[in-house]
Order: C-alpha cells, then sequence, then structure tokens
C-alpha cells in the first residue's frame, strides 16, 4: 500500500477519468483524494469512519491507473485498505444485512439461483423492506435460463493447438450460462481443448474487491488444485474474474500460499485475448459476406480495459467478421456503475452512471452492443429497457458465435 501511496504526486490526470469525481464533483470522492484520506488513517490521523463514505463510493473501476502519467498501482492501495478496514466503518444494521446476503450467495451458484427464486416470490413485498435492501430487488431479472451442466472435458475435433482450463465463474452460470458454453465453442473452433474442472469454486475476485479478503482466499485456494495442472492457460470470460486472479499476488502477500497463488494469477487470460493468439482473425477470413450488415457498438467493461490493459483484442475480432460496422462509444473510460455489487450498494451514483451510458449507446444508433462483462451486460440492458431502447446487449462470445452461425 506504501509504494501506491508514496507514488501519487497529486496531478490531477485522474479526475475527468474518475466516474464518482464526475458525479460528485468532491476532492474527497476523486482518487487522490482518497489516496490522501487513506493514507491519513494508516498514520493514525484519521478514525476509518471518517473517510469510510468516500472509500465506500469508490467503484474500483481502475480508470485512474490508466490516466495517471506517475503509474500509480491503485488496485494495490484500494482492495488492500478496504480488506484491513472492512469492519471498521459504522454501517446500518441493514446494510450489514445486505453485505451477508450478498456474500453468503451471489459467489455460490446454487445458493444464488435459489436467492433469486424467492426473491422474485417475495419482490411484491420490498416496497415494505428497508431501503438498504431495495436495490437487490430491484435486480431480480424476470426470468432465469435453465441451468446447464458443463463436461469436465470438451475435446477439439481440430489439431490440438492449446489445452485451457475455463473458470466457470459464479453469477455468470445463473444469469447467462450459454456465455461458458459459447466460449468453449470459440476455444474448439480455434483448436483448443477446454477442461472445466467440476471441482472449482468462485475465484474471489468479488469478495476480494469488496474488502472481503477471508473469503476471497478461501475460495481463490480451492481453485488452485484443479487450476494447476498440464494446461497452458487459465480462461476468463468475466472482466472482474480476471482482474481478481490477476490480483492474487496482492490476495496472498505474506502467506505461505502466494507462490502457488502468483502460478495461477500467471495464467490467467481473457478469452478475447486467447483466441487472437490462436488465430481467430485468420480462421475467419474464408467466411462468405453474404450476411446482413450489422451496427456494433464496443463497451470496455473496466476490469478488462484498466484492469488487463485489454482493449485491442476484442475490437480486432469483432472486426475480422464480415459485414460489421464497429463504432466506439464516447467517454468510454467512464464506467457504467456495474462494479461488481455497487449498483446495489450506491444505487443512485450507479443509476446516473448507468442512465449516461445506455444514452452513449442509444446515441449510436448501434443495431447491438458488445461487451466482456456480465455486470455490465446486466447493468446496461436493465437502463437501456428503462429508456424504452431495444438495442441488444451480448458478451463478444455469444456475439461471435451468433455472427458465424456456429452450431449449439
Amino acid at each position: 500500500m506504501s509504494q501506491a501511496i508514496e507514488t501519487c504526486v497529486h496531478c490531477g490526470f485522474c479526475l475527468p477519468a474518475c466516474p464518482t469525481y464526475v458525479e460528485l464533483g468532491q476532492e474527497a470522492d476523486s482518487p487522490r483524494g482518497r489516496i490522501l484520506l487513506m493514507k491519513q488513517v494508516l498514520e493514525n490521523d484519521l478514525e476509518p469512519a471518517e473517510i469510510s463514505e468516500h472509500v465506500d463510493q469508490c467503484l474500483g473501476c481502475l480508470a485512474c491507473e490508466t490516466a495517471c502519467p506517475s503509474g500509480v498501482k491503485y488496485r494495490d492501495l484500494i482492495s488492500p485498505y478496504r480488506a484491513t478496514h472492512n469492519n471498521s466503518p459504522k454501517k446500518s444494521f441493514w446494510e450489514r444485512v445486505r453485505d451477508k446476503i450478498v456474500s453468503m450467495t451471489i459467489p455460490f451458484p446454487g445458493r444464488f439461483r435459489w436467492a433469486i427464486r424467492l426473491g422474485r416470490l417475495t419482490k411484491f413485498l420490498m416496497f415494505l423492506a428497508p431501503k438498504a435492501m431495495k436495490p437487490m430487488a430491484d435486480m431480480i431479472p424476470d426470468h432465469l435460463p435453465a441451468r446447464v451442466a458443463l463436461d469436465p472435458v470438451y475435446p477439439t475435433d481440430l489439431e490440438e493447438m492449446a489445452r485451457v482450463i475455463l473458470l466457470a465463474g459464479c453469477a455468470q452460470q445463473v444469469l447467462a450460462p450459454g456465455i461458458n458454453l459459447d466460449t468453449i465453442r470459440l476455444l474448439n473452433f480455434c483448436g483448443a481443448t477446454v477442461e472445466v474442472p467440476p471441482a472449482q469454486s468462485c475465484c474471489g475476485a468479488l469478495s476480494w474487491h469488496n474488502g472481503n479478503a477471508r473469503q476471497a482466499q478461501d475460495l481463490a485456494q480451492k481453485n488452485f488444485a484443479p487450476f494447476l495442472n498440464d494446461a497452458e492457460w487459465i480462461v476468463t470470460n468475466a472482466a472482474g474474474c480476471g482482474s481478481g486472479m490477476q490480483e492474487y499476488d496482492v490476495l496472498f502477500e505474506g502467506t505461505e500460499q502466494r507462490e502457488r497463488a502468483s502460478k495461477v494469477a500467471d495464467k490467467v487470460v481473457d478469452v478475447s485475448v486467447l483466441l487472437s493468439k490462436l488465430g481467430f482473425a485468420e480462421k475467419v477470413k474464408s467466411l462468405t459476406e453474404s450476411v446482413k450488415p450489422i451496427k456494433v457498438a464496443y463497451h470496455d467493461a473496466c476490469h478488462l480495459s484498466n484492469g488487463q490493459n485489454v482493449r485491442n483484442e476484442p475490437r480486432q475480432l469483432i472486426r475480422s467478421l464480415p459485414q460489421v460496422e464497429l463504432c466506439e462509444l464516447p467517454g468510454p473510460e467512464i464506467c457504467c456503475g456495474s462494479a461488481g455489487t455497487y449498483n446495489i450498494e450506491q444505487p443512485e451514483i450507479a443509476g446516473n452512471l448507468g442512465t449516461k451510458k445506455a444514452k452513449a449507446v442509444i446515441g449510436t444508433d448501434a443495431d447491438i452492443l458488445v461487451t466482456g462483462n456480465i455486470g455490465c451486460i446486466v447493468q446496461i440492458q436493465n437502463h437501456l429497457k428503462s429508456l424504452g431502447s431495444s438495442i441488444r446487449v451480448m458478451h463478444l462470445v455469444e456475439f461471435l458465435v451468433e455472427r458465424l452461425g456456429i452450431s449449439k
């Protein structure tokens, strides 16, 4: 944490890139302001409760890292700080109940599915619920797709170019299980055999980013044994998961598991990057162009663009398809407001960001919005719907599979 604090020169380049500073206009809600506040807490000049509001309002989107000319690793400060001082601020009783429900359901697909079912049955009573609980009800989907059981191995029909492990994820398995199936189809299409270890669990990223380091470590360690085999890559298709797993060095700093955690982190790669490495663009060159032209907008999921520095590969994959016009969103560095469970914990700020992002999408006149994170999909989809827009929101792999017409 000290290195991140010492590197910041308070130049202000992060200010226009920070969604909460843009929304709230307060120095304390900017990256450099939070760095100063956290420094004062660590030096015992302030109490954690005095700055908790400003730390809690940080999305953790890491846009400040991308904008920073000094190379401040803000992620090495915000998550460890939250892990150290998560229980210090005086949250209300119902806020603590909400946080407990989130931590005990979302990382566990079976529990999460039942929680959604229960929420749908009791949603009509939510007008009686405490304020802190109501945003959860607003996020309950109208329909749940059928559960999909994944096989342990999906061999490619082609000459095997790689053997990889797929992180199945947690919330995504419940809300959009087709994303994993389409990821497997594309990897097989590019010559990769895909392993899906049945013993795997949530990667712990959501818990880590929320400051629950103990739960994050417990979940992550369950994946070490099944993931540390001869497979060359661990593939993620959710930006937050990939970013969180690449932070395992920090999560396990000072523990006996750090070496194993580092080995896992080194193997993590986003599906868009691996498809590019496997020559996806070359494989689709021979496709006919007798398909309907389509206009596609691409949304940079924060933990993909800022957290993993992955920006070009998704765009290159989209452009590699015939009759596809790719258009850029204005203000791509500004988060959509999803940010894990941020839209539950900070619904007003998240709602403003989601509406602005949806309006930016509508302004492109695109047929489809493509992105690389389930949280972004849900957030933008909900806000497009509230604005009366019929623009489809798809994961990158869903779009590629549909466009290619790969048999399901």
